[in-house]
Protein backbone atom coordinates (compact mmCIF):
# COMPACT_ATOMS: atom_id res chain seq x y z
CA UNK A 1 0.00 0.00 0.00
CA UNK A 2 1.32 3.65 -1.01
CA UNK A 3 1.64 6.58 1.52
CA UNK A 4 -1.37 8.29 -0.46
CA UNK A 5 -3.54 5.25 0.22
CA UNK A 6 -2.73 5.08 3.46
CA UNK A 7 -3.51 8.52 4.18
CA UNK A 8 -6.79 7.71 2.18
CA UNK A 9 -7.33 5.39 4.73
CA UNK A 10 -6.97 6.77 7.78
CA UNK A 11 -8.62 10.16 6.80
CA UNK A 12 -11.88 7.62 6.15
CA UNK A 13 -11.52 5.64 9.74
CA UNK A 14 -11.75 9.62 11.21
CA UNK A 15 -14.87 10.36 9.23
CA UNK A 16 -16.18 7.42 11.06
CA UNK A 17 -15.05 7.80 14.69
CA UNK A 18 -17.33 10.01 16.75
CA UNK A 19 -15.82 13.10 18.01
CA UNK A 20 -16.51 13.15 22.19
CA UNK A 21 -14.07 13.12 25.11
CA UNK A 22 -13.15 9.12 24.90
CA UNK A 23 -12.13 9.38 21.52
CA UNK A 24 -9.55 12.22 21.50
CA UNK A 25 -6.53 10.17 22.33
CA UNK A 26 -7.26 7.86 19.29
CA UNK A 27 -8.19 10.73 16.93
CA UNK A 28 -4.94 13.05 18.18
CA UNK A 29 -2.63 9.55 17.38
CA UNK A 30 -4.36 9.22 13.93
CA UNK A 31 -3.93 13.26 13.20
CA UNK A 32 -0.03 12.85 14.56
CA UNK A 33 0.44 9.06 11.75
CA UNK A 34 -1.12 11.79 8.38
CA UNK A 35 1.27 14.49 9.70
CA UNK A 36 4.07 12.54 9.18
CA UNK A 37 2.55 10.41 6.22
CA UNK A 38 2.64 13.77 4.35
CA UNK A 39 5.67 15.21 5.49
CA UNK A 40 7.18 11.57 3.45
CA UNK A 41 4.97 12.64 0.38
CA UNK A 42 7.14 15.44 0.00
CA UNK A 43 10.21 14.00 0.42
CA UNK A 44 12.65 13.07 -2.84
CA UNK A 45 12.26 9.44 -3.62
CA UNK A 46 15.47 7.47 -2.51
CA UNK A 47 17.94 7.02 -4.94
CA UNK A 48 17.23 10.45 -6.57
CA UNK A 49 20.05 12.15 -7.16
CA UNK A 50 20.85 15.90 -9.32
CA UNK A 51 17.92 18.66 -9.43
CA UNK A 52 14.08 18.23 -9.48
CA UNK A 53 11.87 19.18 -12.23
CA UNK A 54 10.80 22.80 -10.14
CA UNK A 55 10.96 26.27 -11.43
CA UNK A 56 13.64 27.96 -11.90
CA UNK A 57 13.22 31.69 -10.74
CA UNK A 58 15.98 33.75 -9.28
CA UNK A 59 14.66 35.80 -6.50
CA UNK A 60 14.99 39.98 -7.45
CA UNK A 61 14.02 42.44 -5.94
CA UNK A 62 12.66 43.38 -2.56
CA UNK A 63 9.68 41.09 -2.26
CA UNK A 64 7.99 38.04 -4.28
CA UNK A 65 4.56 38.10 -4.25
CA UNK A 66 3.03 34.47 -5.52
CA UNK A 67 -0.33 34.24 -7.89
CA UNK A 68 -2.02 30.83 -7.16
CA UNK A 69 -5.53 29.56 -8.31
CA UNK A 70 -7.58 27.33 -10.09
CA UNK A 71 -6.63 27.71 -14.21
CA UNK A 72 -8.65 30.85 -15.69
CA UNK A 73 -9.54 32.55 -12.74
CA UNK A 74 -7.26 35.61 -14.61
CA UNK A 75 -3.55 35.48 -12.96
CA UNK A 76 -1.83 35.50 -16.35
CA UNK A 77 -3.78 38.41 -16.71
CA UNK A 78 -3.32 40.55 -13.89
CA UNK A 79 0.66 39.56 -13.69
CA UNK A 80 0.44 41.58 -17.29
CA UNK A 81 -1.49 44.59 -15.83
CA UNK A 82 0.57 45.08 -12.87
CA UNK A 83 4.08 44.48 -14.43
CA UNK A 84 3.82 44.44 -17.96
CA UNK A 85 5.65 41.43 -18.64
CA UNK A 86 3.60 39.45 -21.42
CA UNK A 87 2.06 35.91 -19.67
CA UNK A 88 -0.21 34.38 -22.59
CA UNK A 89 -3.92 34.38 -21.51
CA UNK A 90 -6.35 32.29 -23.59
CA UNK A 91 -9.84 31.00 -22.70
CA UNK A 92 -9.01 27.42 -22.18
CA UNK A 93 -7.78 25.82 -18.43
CA UNK A 94 -3.71 25.40 -18.25
CA UNK A 95 -2.55 27.95 -20.65
CA UNK A 96 0.54 28.96 -18.21
CA UNK A 97 2.55 25.49 -18.02
CA UNK A 98 5.42 27.18 -16.16
CA UNK A 99 6.27 29.67 -13.87
CA UNK A 100 6.52 33.89 -15.47
CA UNK A 101 7.92 35.96 -13.38
CA UNK A 102 7.24 40.21 -13.57
CA UNK A 103 8.34 43.39 -11.93
CA UNK A 104 6.38 45.34 -10.28
CA UNK A 105 7.80 49.00 -9.96
CA UNK A 106 6.07 50.57 -6.73
CA UNK A 107 6.97 53.26 -4.27
CA UNK A 108 10.82 53.29 -5.02
CA UNK A 109 10.57 49.47 -4.52
CA UNK A 110 10.69 46.56 -7.05
CA UNK A 111 8.60 43.19 -6.11
CA UNK A 112 8.95 40.42 -7.88
CA UNK A 113 5.40 38.73 -9.00
CA UNK A 114 5.42 35.20 -9.77
CA UNK A 115 2.16 33.74 -12.66
CA UNK A 116 2.07 30.25 -11.14
CA UNK A 117 0.28 27.36 -13.54
CA UNK A 118 -3.17 26.51 -12.32
CA UNK A 119 -3.49 24.06 -9.40
CA UNK A 120 -5.90 21.54 -8.92
CA UNK A 121 -7.67 19.25 -6.23
CA UNK A 122 -5.13 16.87 -5.39
CA UNK A 123 -1.94 19.05 -5.77
CA UNK A 124 -0.66 18.23 -2.44
CA UNK A 125 -0.47 14.76 -3.64
CA UNK A 126 1.32 16.09 -7.09
CA UNK A 127 -1.39 15.93 -9.20
CA UNK A 128 -1.16 18.38 -11.82
CA UNK A 129 2.88 19.60 -10.88
CA UNK A 130 0.84 21.01 -7.84
CA UNK A 131 4.27 19.99 -6.08
CA UNK A 132 6.43 22.15 -7.79
CA UNK A 133 3.72 25.12 -7.23
CA UNK A 134 3.67 25.01 -4.10
CA UNK A 135 7.16 24.74 -3.50
CA UNK A 136 7.87 27.96 -5.73
CA UNK A 137 4.69 29.46 -3.29
CA UNK A 138 6.76 28.65 0.12
CA UNK A 139 9.46 30.87 -1.09
CA UNK A 140 7.38 33.59 -1.31
CA UNK A 141 6.90 36.60 1.43
CA UNK A 142 3.39 36.68 0.69
CA UNK A 143 0.59 34.51 -1.64
CA UNK A 144 -1.93 35.93 -3.71
CA UNK A 145 -5.02 33.87 -3.73
CA UNK A 146 -6.98 34.23 -7.25
CA UNK A 147 -10.36 33.53 -6.90
CA UNK A 148 -13.20 33.10 -9.41
CA UNK A 149 -15.95 35.70 -8.20
CA UNK A 150 -18.72 34.08 -10.43
CA UNK A 151 -17.92 30.66 -8.93
CA UNK A 152 -18.66 29.06 -5.56
CA UNK A 153 -17.23 29.95 -2.55
CA UNK A 154 -16.05 26.15 -2.36
CA UNK A 155 -12.23 26.86 -4.18
CA UNK A 156 -11.46 28.67 -1.77
CA UNK A 157 -11.66 25.79 1.20
CA UNK A 158 -10.69 23.07 -1.77
CA UNK A 159 -7.25 25.75 -2.22
CA UNK A 160 -6.36 26.51 1.75
CA UNK A 161 -6.65 22.77 2.33
CA UNK A 162 -4.30 21.87 -0.52
CA UNK A 163 -1.35 24.40 0.68
CA UNK A 164 -2.01 22.96 4.76
CA UNK A 165 -1.36 19.70 2.98
CA UNK A 166 2.12 20.39 2.48
CA UNK A 167 2.60 22.54 5.42
CA UNK A 168 1.71 26.31 4.50
CA UNK A 169 -0.08 27.80 7.52
CA UNK A 170 -2.00 30.62 6.01
CA UNK A 171 -3.00 34.01 7.53
CA UNK A 172 -1.86 32.71 10.97
CA UNK A 173 1.23 32.96 13.41
CA UNK A 174 3.36 30.03 14.79
CA UNK A 175 1.63 28.72 18.20
CA UNK A 176 3.16 29.89 21.67
CA UNK A 177 4.78 26.23 22.13
CA UNK A 178 8.41 25.72 23.56
CA UNK A 179 9.55 22.18 22.11
CA UNK A 180 13.09 20.73 22.86
CA UNK A 181 14.55 17.12 22.50
CA UNK A 182 16.84 16.01 25.54
CA UNK A 183 18.87 13.29 25.28
CA UNK A 184 17.57 12.30 29.06
CA UNK A 185 14.80 12.71 31.80
CA UNK A 186 11.65 11.47 30.53
CA UNK A 187 8.88 13.81 28.72
CA UNK A 188 8.33 17.25 30.87
CA UNK A 189 5.35 18.54 30.21
CA UNK A 190 4.29 21.60 32.00
CA UNK A 191 1.54 25.14 30.85
CA UNK A 192 1.33 28.08 32.09
CA UNK A 193 -2.41 28.62 31.10
CA UNK A 194 -5.25 26.34 31.69
CA UNK A 195 -5.59 24.20 28.21
CA UNK A 196 -8.92 22.61 27.47
CA UNK A 197 -7.89 21.06 23.99
CA UNK A 198 -4.83 19.20 25.31
CA UNK A 199 -3.72 17.43 27.99
CA UNK A 200 -0.52 15.52 29.38
CA UNK A 201 -1.57 12.38 28.38
CA UNK A 202 -2.74 12.92 24.85
CA UNK A 203 0.34 14.70 24.40
CA UNK A 204 2.74 11.69 25.65
CA UNK A 205 0.61 9.47 22.73
CA UNK A 206 1.59 11.84 20.32
CA UNK A 207 5.26 12.28 21.08
CA UNK A 208 5.37 8.15 21.34
CA UNK A 209 4.09 8.71 17.87
CA UNK A 210 7.00 10.63 16.89
CA UNK A 211 9.14 7.97 18.67
CA UNK A 212 10.44 10.97 21.11
CA UNK A 213 10.50 9.94 24.68
CA UNK A 214 12.83 12.46 25.69
CA UNK A 215 11.73 15.83 25.36
CA UNK A 216 10.72 19.15 27.20
CA UNK A 217 7.00 21.00 26.45
CA UNK A 218 5.57 23.80 27.80
CA UNK A 219 2.45 25.23 26.56
CA UNK A 220 2.10 29.12 26.91
CA UNK A 221 -1.42 29.76 24.92
CA UNK A 222 -4.72 27.01 25.11
CA UNK A 223 -2.68 25.56 21.91
CA UNK A 224 -4.71 22.58 20.02
CA UNK A 225 -3.75 19.09 18.64
CA UNK A 226 -2.53 20.30 15.18
CA UNK A 227 -0.73 23.03 16.72
CA UNK A 228 1.25 20.55 18.90
CA UNK A 229 1.94 18.47 15.58
CA UNK A 230 3.36 21.43 14.02
CA UNK A 231 5.74 22.71 16.22
CA UNK A 232 6.81 18.69 16.78
CA UNK A 233 7.46 18.74 13.12
CA UNK A 234 9.11 22.01 12.85
CA UNK A 235 8.77 22.15 9.02
CA UNK A 236 6.19 24.58 8.51
CA UNK A 237 5.64 28.07 7.01
CA UNK A 238 3.47 30.82 7.98
CA UNK A 239 2.55 33.25 5.46
CA UNK A 240 0.47 36.10 5.09
CA UNK A 241 -2.43 35.84 2.64
CA UNK A 242 -4.75 37.81 0.16
CA UNK A 243 -7.49 36.28 -0.82
CA UNK A 244 -8.58 38.34 -4.51
CA UNK A 245 -11.85 37.83 -5.81
CA UNK A 246 -11.63 38.40 -9.87
CA UNK A 247 -14.31 39.09 -11.91
CA UNK A 248 -16.73 41.10 -10.31
CA UNK A 249 -17.97 42.73 -13.21
CA UNK A 250 -20.10 39.60 -13.91
CA UNK A 251 -22.27 39.54 -10.56
CA UNK A 252 -24.39 41.95 -8.35
CA UNK A 253 -23.71 44.35 -6.18
CA UNK A 254 -24.32 43.08 -3.32
CA UNK A 255 -22.38 39.66 -4.05
CA UNK A 256 -19.64 42.01 -4.49
CA UNK A 257 -20.28 43.74 -1.27
CA UNK A 258 -20.38 40.59 0.43
CA UNK A 259 -17.11 39.28 -0.82
CA UNK A 260 -15.21 42.86 -0.09
CA UNK A 261 -16.20 42.79 3.53
CA UNK A 262 -15.06 39.39 3.84
CA UNK A 263 -11.17 39.46 5.93
CA UNK A 264 -8.12 39.54 4.39
CA UNK A 265 -9.98 39.91 0.84
CA UNK A 266 -9.56 42.38 -1.96
CA UNK A 267 -12.36 42.34 -5.45
CA UNK A 268 -11.07 43.40 -8.39
CA UNK A 269 -11.95 43.29 -12.12
CA UNK A 270 -9.13 42.89 -14.98
CA UNK A 271 -11.00 43.04 -17.47
CA UNK A 272 -12.48 46.98 -16.25
CA UNK A 273 -8.91 47.32 -14.31
CA UNK A 274 -11.34 48.17 -11.22
CA UNK A 275 -9.32 48.45 -7.94
CA UNK A 276 -5.86 47.63 -8.80
CA UNK A 277 -4.04 50.33 -7.14
CA UNK A 278 -5.92 49.08 -3.89
CA UNK A 279 -5.01 45.88 -4.32
CA UNK A 280 -1.11 47.00 -4.58
CA UNK A 281 -1.72 49.22 -1.58
CA UNK A 282 -2.78 46.33 0.51
CA UNK A 283 -0.22 43.79 -1.06
CA UNK A 284 2.52 46.76 0.09
CA UNK A 285 1.04 46.92 3.83
CA UNK A 286 1.15 43.06 3.98
CA UNK A 287 4.54 43.16 2.53
CA UNK A 288 5.92 45.30 5.37
CA UNK A 289 8.50 47.31 3.61
CA UNK A 290 10.27 49.67 5.14
CA UNK A 291 11.95 52.59 3.19
CA UNK A 292 15.13 54.28 4.79
CA UNK A 293 16.86 57.05 3.16
CA UNK A 294 20.59 58.00 3.83
CA UNK A 295 21.73 61.21 4.80
CA UNK A 296 25.97 62.02 4.43
CA UNK A 297 27.36 64.37 7.23
CA UNK A 298 26.60 68.10 6.12
CA UNK A 299 24.74 67.18 2.90
CA UNK A 300 20.73 66.75 2.12
CA UNK A 301 19.29 63.65 2.42
CA UNK A 302 18.93 61.37 -0.54
CA UNK A 303 15.39 60.50 -1.63
CA UNK A 304 16.14 58.69 -4.98
CA UNK A 305 17.75 55.61 -3.97
CA UNK A 306 16.16 54.09 -0.69
CA UNK A 307 17.16 51.02 1.48
CA UNK A 308 14.58 48.55 1.67
CA UNK A 309 14.14 46.46 4.48
CA UNK A 310 11.45 44.05 6.06
CA UNK A 311 10.82 41.71 9.29
CA UNK A 312 10.85 38.99 7.03
CA UNK A 313 14.27 39.40 5.47
CA UNK A 314 16.01 40.46 8.61
CA UNK A 315 14.97 42.79 10.65
CA UNK A 316 13.95 46.86 10.16
CA UNK A 317 16.67 48.20 13.12
CA UNK A 318 19.19 50.04 13.22
CA UNK A 319 21.43 47.47 13.01
CA UNK A 320 20.05 45.54 9.63
CA UNK A 321 19.89 49.01 7.99
CA UNK A 322 23.90 49.06 8.77
CA UNK A 323 24.64 45.57 8.05
CA UNK A 324 22.70 45.99 4.66
CA UNK A 325 25.26 48.85 3.60
CA UNK A 326 28.33 47.13 4.76
CA UNK A 327 28.66 43.98 7.26
CA UNK A 328 31.89 45.73 8.34
CA UNK A 329 30.49 49.22 9.09
CA UNK A 330 29.06 48.60 12.63
CA UNK A 331 32.05 47.97 14.10
CA UNK A 332 32.67 52.18 13.67
CA UNK A 333 29.27 53.24 14.58
CA UNK A 334 29.40 55.85 17.51
CA UNK A 335 25.92 57.38 17.30
CA UNK A 336 23.03 57.71 14.78
CA UNK A 337 20.99 60.25 13.92
CA UNK A 338 17.15 59.82 13.06
CA UNK A 339 14.42 62.02 11.67
CA UNK A 340 11.17 60.48 10.72
CA UNK A 341 8.02 58.90 12.43
CA UNK A 342 10.03 56.43 14.85
CA UNK A 343 11.68 59.39 16.16
CA UNK A 344 10.29 61.85 19.48
CA UNK A 345 12.45 64.72 18.18
CA UNK A 346 14.35 65.40 15.28
CA UNK A 347 16.80 64.46 14.96
CA UNK A 348 17.08 61.81 17.73
CA UNK A 349 20.41 60.43 18.87
CA UNK A 350 19.84 56.16 18.47
CA UNK A 351 21.49 53.20 19.22
CA UNK A 352 21.56 50.17 17.11
CA UNK A 353 18.31 48.55 18.27
CA UNK A 354 15.95 51.44 17.63
CA UNK A 355 13.45 50.12 14.88
CA UNK A 356 13.05 52.50 12.07
CA UNK A 357 9.35 52.97 10.39
CA UNK A 358 8.85 53.59 6.66
CA UNK A 359 10.47 57.02 5.50
CA UNK A 360 12.61 57.35 7.82
CA UNK A 361 15.78 59.48 7.13
CA UNK A 362 19.42 58.03 8.70
CA UNK A 363 22.54 59.76 9.77
CA UNK A 364 25.69 57.39 10.33
CA UNK A 365 28.32 58.73 13.11
CA UNK A 366 31.56 57.28 12.87
CA UNK A 367 33.86 56.61 15.47
CA UNK A 368 37.02 59.24 15.02
CA UNK A 369 40.14 57.32 14.28
CA UNK A 370 43.01 57.93 16.60
CA UNK A 371 46.03 59.81 14.72
CA UNK A 372 49.42 59.28 15.21
CA UNK A 373 50.76 61.63 16.38
CA UNK A 374 49.94 65.54 17.61
CA UNK A 375 50.98 69.30 17.24
CA UNK A 376 52.66 70.69 20.19
CA UNK A 377 51.43 70.69 23.91
CA UNK A 378 48.18 68.90 22.43
CA UNK A 379 50.35 66.12 21.31
CA UNK A 380 48.43 62.97 22.18
CA UNK A 381 51.04 60.29 23.13
CA UNK A 382 54.94 60.17 22.82
CA UNK A 383 57.05 57.88 22.26
CA UNK A 384 59.09 57.43 25.70
CA UNK A 385 58.85 54.77 27.69
CA UNK A 386 56.16 54.87 30.44
CA UNK A 387 58.70 54.73 33.38
CA UNK A 388 60.83 57.93 34.07
CA UNK A 389 63.11 55.69 35.09
CA UNK A 390 63.89 53.88 31.60
CA UNK A 391 63.85 57.50 30.32
CA UNK A 392 67.17 58.77 28.49
CA UNK A 393 68.53 61.47 30.83
CA UNK A 394 69.96 64.68 29.57
CA UNK A 395 73.29 66.07 29.87
CA UNK A 396 74.42 68.29 32.11
CA UNK A 397 74.08 71.91 31.46
CA UNK A 398 77.46 73.42 31.05
CA UNK A 399 78.30 76.24 33.67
Amino acid sequence: MGIIEKIKEIEAEMARTQKNKATEYHLGQLKAKIAKLRTQLLEPPKGSSGAGDGFEVTKFGHGRVALIGFPSVGKSTLLTLLTGTHSEAASYEFTTLTCIPGIIHYKDTKIQLLDLPGIIEGAAEGKGRGRQVIAVAKSSDIVLMVLDASKSEGHRQILTRELEAVGLRLNKRPPQIYFKKKKTGGISFNSTVPLTHVDEKLCYQILHEYKIHNAEVLFREDATVDDLIDVIEGNRKYMKCVYVYNKIDVIGIDDVDRLARQPNSIVISCNLKLNLDRLLARMWEEMGLVRIYSKPQGQQPDFTDPVVLSSGRGGCTVEDFCNHIHRNLIKDVKYVLVWGTSARHYPQHCGLGHALQDEDVVQIVKKKEKEDGGRGRFKSHSNAPARISDREKKAPLKT
